[in-house]
């Protein structure tokens, strides 16, 4: 008599499994490791980072290195040239040392240069991933508001929104960090509206993963990258503008240093003491220029294509 055999159960097909995060995590080390092998390999990135370094060095130790009182004024030693015995860069309109009143005014202008782009950074990075992964309703009402900055040109606008808030350093930041938002929710958006349509991300959908952890977990560190090279571009942008508002009397106020200001008051002795009058703006210039050439070494050394 035939043994009837039990039925076995049809083999499911294996489900593919998400990467671990420990696997994820090499995957990142493994890229930054390779984009600091470029950076390593591009000596004008480099000169230009150990040049802004040794610029913000010298802004954040000013009150302990600086020769002289930036505020004390001698109208005796008005507008000395360069090369003093007692003032190394000279004096400006009032008889202040200049070298003690740029290492100073770097404290106000690398503050306006780097914290709105931060505050900028984060708020609009939030705005523009919320929208891009959404979609839809949530993101037609977000970047259409964004889109309205647009309208304006950002010196503009920022002139503009200084003249209603008043001189003074927070409205200077405040104007910047909203000039700053539109552009930053821009990339974000553009950038998480690709990512999120990625097969990782439709794993972690299929898994039951909530928005939430997808975003932290997936999107955020696919998306940080590009947000970050653009926002270091803003640095030098935001450093001139707000120094283009001091110029006009609408950032820092005297007697307060900054090296905008520095331009304005000086630039009526252009014709009596050239060389004292151009220093603030070479400091602008040096420190702009190496913002913008360290944004596209970094932009250069993260291309996994390159």
């Amino acid at each position: 008599m035939n043994r009837i055999l039990p039925l076995r159960p049809a083999a499911v097909p294996p489900v593919p499994a998400v990467p671990a995060p420990a696997s994820r995590r090499r995957v990142s080390r493994s890229f930054w490791q390779q984009v600091a092998r470029r950076l390593a390999r591009d000596p004008l990135t480099l000169t230009c980072l150990a040049v802004l370094l040794l610029v913000i060095a010298l802004a954040i130790f000013a009150p302990w290195i600086a020769p002289h009182d930036p505020f004390a004024t001698s109208m005796t030693r008005r507008l000395l040239p360069p090369g003093d015995a007692s003032h190394w860069l000279g004096t400006d309109e009032l008889g202040r040392d200049l070298l003690s009143r740029l290492l100073h005014g770097g404290r106000n202008s690398l503050f306006m240069g780097f914290m709105p782009v931060l505050f900028a950074t984060a708020i609009g990075a939030t705005l523009g991933i919320v929208a891009g992964y959404a979609g839809g309703a949530l993101n037609m009402a977000i970047m259409r508001v964004v889109d309205v900055f647009y309208a304006f040109p950002s010196v503009l606008l920022a002139v503009a929104i200084s003249g209603v808030l008043g001189a003074g350093m927070l409205n200077s930041l405040v104007s910047l960090t909203l000039i700053f938002v539109p552009p930053i929710a821009r990339v974000a958006e553009s950038v998480t509206t690709q990512v999120r349509s990625q097969d990782y991300v439709d794993a972690a959908r299929a898994t039951g993963a909530s928005a939430l952890r997808i975003v932290l977990g997936h999107v955020l560190s696919n998306v940080l990258g590009p947000i970050l090279i653009y926002a270091s571009s803003l640095v030098s942008v935001s450093i001139v503008i707000a120094s283009g508002l001091s110029f006009l009397g609408l950032g820092v106020v005297p007697p307060e240093a900054e090296w905008g200001l520095m331009l304005n008051t000086l630039r009526q002795s252009i014709y009596v003491a050239p060389l004292n009058a151009i220093l603030p703006g070479v400091m602008i210039f040096l420190t702009s220029i190496c913002s913008n050439l360290i944004s596209d070494g970094l932009r250069a050394a993260m291309d996994v294509h390159a």
